[in-house]
């Protein structure tokens, strides 16, 4: 049977090899059944199947050492589930980063769309509106961007610094928020920023 994988957005890829001009194999993960190439049916030593985070394209690339545990990981994900609108949210780890993305999605275009419907007399009673749509509207965009992070700074004592992305045009890149200290200490403070004015606020001068 072939390798396939389906992205978080229901695209089903198909892993393809073809052969360079030197006669070396070259893998490639596409959509299309029909694409060049023969159909692979057993990955590659060495290598592992990758969605990238941004926009669910699947990629195959070369495994990488594991700095981040499981547990770890684990940890951030359940402060994120804290979260109202959870699925607005996607947690990835590589090398010695935790990132969370954020979705793209418009999330006041999704409620103007089916506001109406959601606030109609068929919502069961308890239900809240704004939080089905927060829950859902990633569904309707697959793109998301990278928001905040958390750094291993020390591999032996696991403490961590956080950072927050910054938009400003004049700036465009990471800037510090806290650290070095322990993953659940910096969870606590600042996971609950997200979707929140003053996340953009943050660092606090």
């Amino acid at each position: 049977m072939a390798v396939t994988f389906t992205n978080r957005i229901g695209l089903t890829y198909y892993l393809r090899k073809t052969k360079t001009k030197k006669g070396n194999p070259s893998y490639f993960f596409t959509t299309k059944q029909d694409a060049k190439g023969n159909l692979v049916k057993q990955i590659p030593d060495g290598y592992e199947i990758y969605e990238h985070p941004e926009n669910a394209q699947v990629f195959l690339r070369k495994i990488r050492p594991q700095q981040i545990s499981d547990i770890e990981k684990h940890l951030v994900e359940q402060a994120i589930k804290k979260l109202t609108g959870t699925k607005r949210y996607l947690v990835y780890c590589k090398d010695e980063f935790i990132t969370i993305y954020e979705s793209n999605a418009d999330f006041g275009n999704v409620k103007n769309i089916f506001g109406d419907f959601l606030n109609g007399p068929t919502i069961p009673p308890g239900i809240n509106p704004d939080n089905v749509l927060r829950d859902n509207a990633s569904i309707y965009d697959q793109y998301y961007s990278a928001m905040m992070r958390f750094c291993l700074d020390n591999k032996e004592k696991r403490t961590f610094t956080v950072e927050r992305f910054c938009f400003r045009g004049s700036i465009e890149d990471w800037i510090y928020l806290d650290g070095p200290d322990i993953l659940k200490k910096l969870n606590t403070k600042y996971i609950k920023l997200l979707g929140t004015d003053e996340f953009f606020e943050a660092p606090f001068y």
